[in-house]
């Protein structure tokens, strides 16, 4: 359900996540790695009013840290009254809980 605006505020590791996806798919498509920057961006953006769409990051548990998906990849972020905080851009094989340790 839709609620008040709020402002989407991507982390550095999230940018960078992001980036280092995009570079990734542009050694064989620089045409599919924009696709992939424009899908992740408007998946963030559609935050600001639909912040609860995504699913509960069932490794967490936790409401507050939902997920959405683009592509292959998993958009992690958290809610909080007045902002979602993009936390990650995680390749959907790779271990979430070695990522959310920082490993």
């Amino acid at each position: 359900m839709a609620t008040d605006h709020r402002e989407v505020i991507w982390t550095q590791r999230a940018r960078d996540a992001l980036d280092e996806a995009a570079a990734y798919v542009a050694q064989d498509s620089p045409e599919a790695a924009v696709n992939l920057v424009e899908r992740a961006l408007g998946a963030a953006e559609s935050l600001t009013t639909l912040s609860e769409r995504g699913r509960i990051v069932p490794e967490l548990n936790d409401p507050t840290v939902r997920e959405t998906f683009v592509y292959r990849y998993r958009l992690v972020y958290e809610i909080v009254p007045t902002q979602v905080t993009v936390l990650g851009f995680i390749h959907g094989a790779r271990d979430f809980n070695l990522w959310w340790r920082g490993e």
